[in-house]
């Protein structure tokens, strides 16, 4: 199974992920995961995309689809995966596209967590006052101000998608502010419900086919050859037919011309 989570900052993307994992046995691809281990790993690589992140802003399409794409590749990602916080754009979903074909696999789903803004920074103000609390160490872009542009970003750069996946018919719409369990549900029966994907690339042609659909250059064919044979020969026989009937016709009728052109003889 291969699904993508699509939803704002805070709407719960990260815990229904968790659950799918446990459930199906399948690998969360979490890019801000994966970013963030690249920022704590302090590469050069990774003091640039912190830089972004503290900003609020999104990482270059090019660093993400290098992770992602990388991450794909591995052996625990073959049975199936999770996608969280990625495509993030309509051209890294397209990227994803091709990535995706390119190792013969396609999307079963699209799981779209729906939000209310305003509530939503209410929930993300409470979970950083509870994290606090208990003395745990806050993200950088844990902070109303961070997530008011990181919500700005989403509506101009990653709602998009949500049209994109609905043309592509993949695209399952859940009630994010619903608890926990309630959305957890939900995705189970719209999963149920959502038809098996099929792969991207059309599947190899057999050799025997491609063998009768080409042409056999130099060669004959002997069915067309046995055809126009016989065409041949049923055309000669009309024709033939036609002129003798043609012949009969032209014989009778100079037959009764000349009966009538000769004079009665007299009696004496």
């Amino acid at each position: 199974m291969r699904l993508i989570l699509l939803g704002p900052p805070g709407a719960g993307k990260g815990t229904q992920a968790q659950q799918l994992v446990a459930k199906y046995g399948i690998v969360q691809l979490s890019t801000g995961d994966m970013l963030r281990a690249a920022v704590k790993a302090d590469t050069p690589l990774g003091r640039e995309v912190g830089d972004v992140m503290a900003r609020g802003a999104l990482c270059p399409d090019d660093i993400v689809v290098s992770i992602v794409e990388q991450r794909i590749e591995q052996p625990d990602a073959k049975k199936g995966f999770i996608l969280d916080g990625f495509p993030r754009t309509v051209p890294q979903a397209e990227a994803l596209d091709g990535m995706l074909a390119k190792h013969g696999i396609a999307l079963d789903a699209v799981i779209e967590l729906k939000v209310d803004e305003t509530a939503l920074i209410r929930r993300i103000e409470s979970r950083i006052a509870a994290m606090q609390a208990r003395g745990e160490a806050l993200r950088p872009d844990d902070n109303p101000d961070v997530l008011h542009r990181r919500l700005v970003a989403y509506r101009e750069q990653t709602a998009p998608l949500i049209a994109y996946y609905r043309r592509h018919g993949v695209l399952r719409s859940v009630d994010g502010m619903a608890p926990i369990e309630e959305v957890a549900a939900h995705i189970e029966t719209v999963l149920a419900a959502a038809p098996a994907a099929k792969a991207a690339p059309a599947p190899a042609r057999s050799k025997a086919v491609t063998a009768r659909s080409k042409p056999q250059i130099g060669k004959k064919s002997k069915t067309p050859a046995k055809a126009r044979s016989t065409a041949r020969s049923t055309s000669a026989a009309r024709r033939k037919t036609a002129v003798a009937a043609r012949k009969r016709v032209t014989g009778k009728a100079k037959i009764k011309a000349k009966s009538r052109a000769k004079p009665a003889k007299r009696r004496r």
